[in-house]
């Protein structure tokens, strides 16, 4: 079973010090291309502080980065005994470090990667032709030897794995964002012709070689699938293999391998019932980018053109305009120099003189519109006003509340007798100012567990309740109601 745990090795590359580990890595590795395969801690710190950044850089912060890159299997300590000359140095282990066959690969990836947009892809088309000698080799081939086999078959993969990164890497630029900038440049219009050229020479060989490679995959693909790529996978079987021959076993996905490698090939020429074939992908592909730059090419001119002053021209226009001799003939040099598609109708909401519908628009008056800027900034100006002095329109206000409460208040009081308020006894029409006030001291009084209460006129009383039911008579229907009695204090 394949192992998909964690690669402790690549834990360097992100984590908190990884600037530091990083560094440490690619002088290491950098060291390693050139066969010094073992570095003592004072070599690696003599080179650090070679870089501006590790001027300041400790023997101390230096150990302690190499003992994390140890621990993560990075670096493999080696004791040097030959440079023990103290019982200090002896307890304090010289070691000369190595890198591990992991951390080799992984900073190599690293490399890569650094430089993976830097690499330029080409559309050559070399490899239309080598492939088609290729293939068109396999009859010979198969009587041919292993090694020949496998040298041959290597040969086709190396041919079809390039041809795939280069085109791709190529026309991934045209996808990317500054691309699409650059191609919207002015600039950009100098090279255009030269890319179109590029780009339409790529396409005619494609057509013409994918055509005869597809015609030869066809009549070499029963020779292929029958015979050849057994040969195939016993070539790469009969390769030794020092890890798998001590293990005692081998590769199980080698023939699984070699026909998946196959199936791609045969698929990028030739179309399947459920796909269309990858080289017609790319032919639509490339005549889209072709067409965009057609496009932005002229969209760019359009722009310029645009973009050129008509002052003059204005100028002479206007002149004309002022030797008209009447309303005619201003008309006739108005559709000559703006023309009718450039019309534009205004609706507005204005009442007109007459609805007559024959009427012509310079027969009625001008009207003037205020037109306002569409930007987020634009703030109507206010003119600057004092304020108005409305202390006497307060005064007013505030003398027709205070005469409210005062009605509201004589109105409440009128119903209470020798300091009771009983309701049973209240035969009158009560107002229904009146009873929000009485059921609000109600309400009052049944919250407090005393049964007490005290009224907005500062008088403090308690509440009875009888038994049975009594009917309050208001001037918006009868209240059926407890039987309370409201007994306030002797003020």
């Amino acid at each position: 079973m394949q192992v998909l745990g964690t690669i402790e090795e690549t834990s360097y590359l992100s984590t908190m010090n990884s600037p530091q580990y990083r560094k440490i890595m690619r002088i290491f590795y950098l060291e390693y291309e050139k066969m010094h395969f073992q570095l003592y801690k004072e070599d690696v710190l003599e080179l650090l502080k070679a870089e501006p950044e590790f001027v300041s850089y400790t023997m101390d912060q230096l150990k302690l980065d190499l003992e994390a890159l140890v621990k993560w299997k990075n670096l493999t300590p080696l004791q040097d005994p030959g440079r023990v000359y103290t019982i200090a140095d002896y307890k304090n282990k010289q070691y000369r470090y190595t890198m591990s066959e992991y951390a080799v690969e992984i900073e190599r990836m690293t490399v890569r990667l650094e430089n993976l947009f830097l690499e330029s892809g080409n559309l050559s088309t070399n490899f239309f032709a080598r492939l088609e000698k290729s293939l068109s080799d396999a009859e010979s081939m198969n009587q041919r030897s292993l090694k020949e086999i496998n040298e041959w078959w290597n040969l086709i993969q190396e041919d079809f794995k390039r041809l795939n990164q280069n085109y791709q890497d190529y026309l991934r630029d045209f996808y990317s964002g500054k691309a699409d900038r650059l191609m919207k440049s002015i600039e950009f219009i100098v090279h255009k012709d030269k890319f179109i050229q590029y780009l339409n020479d790529f396409v005619q060989e494609l057509q013409h070689k994918s055509i005869k490679i597809a015609s030869v995959l066809k009549q070499r693909q029963k020779l292929m699938e029958e015979q050849l790529l057994e040969k195939v996978v016993k070539s790469e079987l009969d390769i030794p293999h020092a890890m798998l021959e001590m293990d005692g076993k081998l590769n199980p996905n080698v023939r699984a391998n070699v026909l998946g490698k196959w199936n791609s090939l045969k698929n990028w020429f030739i179309d399947t019932p459920e796909h269309e074939c990858e080289s017609q992908k790319v032919l639509k592909i490339t005549n889209d980018i072709i067409r965009s730059i057609i496009q932005n090419a002229a969209l760019i001119v359009q722009v310029q053109n645009w973009g050129v002053s008509r002052k003059d021209d204005y100028k002479k226009f206007l002149e004309l305009f002022l030797q008209c001799k009447d309303m005619e003939e201003a008309h006739r040099l108005c559709a000559h120099v703006f023309g009718i598609q450039n019309v534009c109708h205004f609706k507005a909401n204005e009442p007109r003189e007459t609805d007559s519908i024959n009427g012509s628009l310079y027969e009625e008056p001008a009207q003037e519109y205020l037109l306002k800027p569409h930007v987020k900034t634009y703030r109507e100006k206010k003119d600057k006003k004092g304020f108005t002095d409305r202390s006497f329109e307060k005064y007013l206000q505030k003398v027709e509340y205070l005469q409210k409460r005062q009605k509201e208040k004589e109105l409440a009081l009128h119903y209470i007798k020798e300091n009771k308020l009983d309701f049973s006894k209240i035969d009158e029409v009560v107002p229904e100012t009146a009873k929000n006030i009485f059921l609000r001291w109600i309400a009052q009084a049944s919250l407090n567990s005393e049964k007490r209460g005290r009224t907005e006129y500062g008088q403090e009383f308690q509440l009875k309740k009888e038994e049975g039911s009594c009917i309050l008579r208001c001037s918006d229907g009868n209240l059926t109601m407890p039987a309370f009695i409201l007994e306030f204090r002797d003020e």
